[in-house]
């Protein structure tokens, strides 16, 4: 497994990360052997970068991983942990808390449910309204100088969103949804982290399975899986959506390799910065992803997949209306 380096102060990672929510939560049932098991898979593939939340399954996530790192080397992983997020015993959602004391105990959760005494990256998945940018930065420095927190990240933020923040405590990456799909950080957000020297780790890299090749019209979701809610997956936009995906397949097959592996090759392929989150739950899907770090794009593959899915071709907004409302990063 090649490596990258997130941004100029933070650390080198694997050139593809594992994102672990879906093990947990949000997309319907999922084994838990076979979640650890995947999870060995990656590492012992040289997959370093493991993504968790502290709010995936109310802390489910943290004690899954945990368990999975048992007896394993804790120094070989890169452990990037979201906060923030408060939720109901119904698995409801209810906003963001980031006052100093929350982010303070969030941590300490987390920390006694990951079984260590320091997270890698810490960053909250939203910002709150009522806490500017700044004093969360100041209050992640202040874990930082306790040796706590190693690097300090951020998700879903604006440009001018991480300027701010960055002159508070340099930012180790960003965290955003970025693929062939969902394209908008190229316009500001990614120059600008490009500016400032800030790394990025892309999430929704198979925009949640829609463009991996794997998913059908007549495919059932659950009422655990937040997908069915999600408007690209819905009526004319998913009919849409999946015609080019069917787009996407004929390059793929041209080049003799999945939808999946061409669809994250493409995000590696944007730059040394960027540090694809492959959000497989099962082995086999793991090793589809992995591929696609031996595939090397040529200008006349990029230009085939341009034409077969161009910037905006998508339909539908990537969240409901309700949760776009939480996203700064789609704040001009």
């Amino acid at each position: 497994m090649n490596t990258r380096t997130l941004g100029t102060t933070g650390p080198t990672v694997s050139a593809l990360g594992l994102g672990l929510m879906g093990m947990s939560d949000l997309y319907g049932a999922s084994d838990e052997a076979e979640s650890i098991a995947t999870i060995h898979a990656a590492l012992d593939a040289g997959i370093t970068l493991l993504d968790t939340g502290d709010f995936y399954g109310m802390g489910h996530n943290e004690m899954l991983l945990r368990d999975a790192l048992r007896g394993r080397n804790r120094d070989n992983a890169v452990i990037s942990v979201k906060f923030g997020a408060l939720r109901d015993v119904d698995g409801g959602w209810n906003g963001s808390d980031l006052r100093p004391v929350a982010i303070k105990n969030f941590l300490a959760y987390t920390l006694r449910r990951l079984g260590t005494d320091h997270v890698d990256i810490y960053r909250p998945a939203r910002l709150a309204p009522d806490v500017p940018v700044e004093d969360v930065m100041g209050t992640l420095a202040e874990l930082v100088k306790a040796g706590h927190v190693r690097h300090i990240g951020l998700s879903e933020v604006s440009a001018e969103t991480l300027r701010r923040a960055h002159a508070v405590h340099p930012v180790a990456d960003l965290q955003i949804e970025y693929s062939l799909i969902s394209r908008d950080p190229e316009a500001a957000i990614l120059p600008t982290a490009r500016e400032l020297g800030v790394g990025v780790t892309a999430y929704g890299v198979l925009s949640r399975g829609l463009i991996s090749g794997h998913w059908t019209p007549q495919r059932e979701t659950d009422a655990t899986d937040f997908r069915s809610h999600l408007p690209r997956f819905a009526g004319a936009n998913l009919d849409r959506n999946l015609a080019l995906v069917d787009a996407l397949r004929a390059v793929a097959e041209a080049r003799g390799v999945t939808v999946a592996q061409i669809a994250i090759a493409w995000v590696l392929s944007r730059g040394e910065d960027i540090v694809p989150l492959i959000g497989a739950r099962r082995r086999e899907r793991l090793t589809e992803a992995l591929g696609a770090a031996a595939v090397t794009l040529t200008e006349a593959d990029l230009a085939a997949i341009e034409a077969a899915v161009p910037s905006g071709a998508a339909a539908g907004s990537r969240y409901d209306e309700a949760q776009m409302a939480f996203l700064d990063s789609e704040r001009a």
